[in-house]
């Protein structure tokens, strides 16, 4: 994680990473923060979340104030993420939900070896949980 985050920062990042077991059949909620460079703004911030993802399908940025939950991608090869600046502190804080048992290995496989092979990289694949 922290090599690919460098190499896209141009620059040595650190990183803090929190998975979050709990009594649950699957899924992984993990938490992340890491320190904000000089200007960031909680506006900013969301800006280059919303750009970053706009095209991926299987991810699921969140409206500002609603919360990953692992219910929700259940099933699914998608991932919810939320993302948040503290200003006080200077972090940038991300929350993501996934389903370990589809994005987390099979789906993840599928994804990648739809991409090796020329496919749409939604090939077989399903972005809806199985939970609202």
């Amino acid at each position: 994680m922290i090599q690919n985050l460098s190499a896209a920062a141009g620059e040595r990042v650190s990183v803090s990473f929190t998975p979050t077991l709990a009594p649950m059949p699957r899924g992984i909620l993990a938490t992340c923060n890491a320190k904000a460079k000089p200007g960031v703004t909680a506006e900013s911030l969301r800006a280059a979340y919303e750009k970053a993802f706009a095209d991926e399908p299987f991810v699921r940025l969140l409206p500002e104030g609603q919360w990953p939950a692992t219910a929700s991608v259940h099933g699914s090869n998608a991932v919810q993420i939320q993302v948040a600046y503290d200003a006080a502190t200077h972090r940038i804080i991300v929350i993501s939900a996934i389903d370990n048992l589809t994005k987390g290995t099979a789906g993840g496989a599928v994804q990648s070896m739809n991409l090796a092979l020329g496919l749409d990289e939604t090939t077989g694949l399903t972005t809806i949980g199985v939970a609202p």
